[in-house]
């Protein structure tokens, strides 16, 4: 039997925003990530789309289903997230935010819901929060997207962070692909087998709305690939 998706009541959940309510978003010098030091720029907003689920699971690895642990099928891909705060053109590290992802399988499918699609309200496959670290990371496992009619490939993220007398930073946006590499993932099984995919970047109404700016170039890694992005969250 699938298990269903928890209920906002959720105990896990709910201490989980306890404790971003009791520590807050941390401000401090500009940083490096990896070899890079990223610029102090706020990431553009878009839209959730109807597919959030509230009571994911916190977890790194958003491959399976948890009910039965099936993997989803695709190229292995590995998320490395940083978030900063940005405030008066200044950032640093924003710990202790709870960072949801959440994106459609090989087959353009999402999991926890039920629509024209198919019914998958009773799965929780591609989705998961992870806590940021002191230097504002998180990081996830999970497979390349694959696409859906209307839709560019994209991955789904929600920041959450406290920000005193019961506030939150909330930033919710869309993260996308290079189309070279893309093309390049969907030769190969399990996506290569569906039609044409469209529509392109370039041709994606809401990725016009500031999607060149959350474009991700993923390179080979560890059997798949490996993406890093950094993501300026307005603190002040």
């Amino acid at each position: 039997m699938k298990q269903p998706v928890s209920s906002p009541t959720n105990p896990a959940r709910r201490k989980t925003l306890q404790q971003l309510a009791a520590v807050g978003a941390v401000i401090a010098s500009p940083h490096s990530w990896g070899q890079e030091t990223p610029n102090c720029l706020l990431t553009p907003a878009q839209t959730e789309g109807p597919y959030f689920v509230p009571e994911a699971p916190q977890r790194s690895d958003i491959r399976s289903n948890p009910a039965d642990g099936t993997l989803s099928a695709g190229t292995p891909l590995q998320l490395q997230l940083q978030l900063l705060a940005v405030q008066n053109n200044r950032c640093g590290p924003l710990a202790n935010a709870m960072v949801d992802i959440w994106h459609c399988d090989a087959d353009g499918l999402y999991s926890g819901v039920h629509d024209r699609y198919a019914d998958t309200s009773s799965q929780q496959f591609l989705r998961g929060y992870q806590i940021s670290d002191a230097q504002g990371r998180v990081r996830f496992l999970t497979i390349y997207p694959g696409w859906y009619p209307g839709r560019a490939v994209h991955i789904h993220f929600k920041v959450r962070a406290d920000a005193g007398n019961g506030r939150m930073h909330l930033l919710t946006s869309q993260l996308y692909f290079d189309d070279r590499i893309t093309d390049a993932v969907y030769r190969q099984p399990p996506y290569a087998g569906r039609t044409s995919r469209y529509p392109r970047n370039a041709q994606d109404g809401i990725y016009r709305r500031g999607g060149s700016e959350l474009t991700m170039a993923p390179v080979p890694g560890a059997g798949g690939y490996l993406a890093r992005f950094a993501i300026g969250v307005r603190t002040g």
